[in-house]
């Protein structure tokens, strides 16, 4: 003999600390959606910012306007790499 229940386990909703509230699944939702064009963008602003190094190498970092534009495009630059190092990568 058996007891079974109305119910099986699949339609009880976990309790403990594993139960995520909607609002959660959403923001997850929201950020996977946002990834991938982020990282599309940050990859090609990566690529594409050296090309303004240039002009400014060329003009010169003793002036410390240039010098300060420089290590703004620079910084730029790098947070680019970082956050685009995964485009493409599948």
């Amino acid at each position: 003999m058996s007891n079974h229940s109305p119910l099986s386990n699949e339609s009880i909703a976990p309790s403990g600390p594993e139960a995520k509230p909607k609002s959660e699944g959403r923001h997850h939702r929201l950020v996977r959606s946002l990834k991938k064009p982020a990282e599309f963008l940050a990859f090609w602003v990566a690529v594409t910012l050296p090309f303004v190094h240039l002009p400014l190498l060329a003009r010169g970092l003793g002036d410390p306007s240039v010098s300060l534009a420089f290590l703004l495009v620079l910084s730029i630059n790098v947070f680019a790499l970082y956050v685009g190092h995964g485009y493409n990568r599948e």
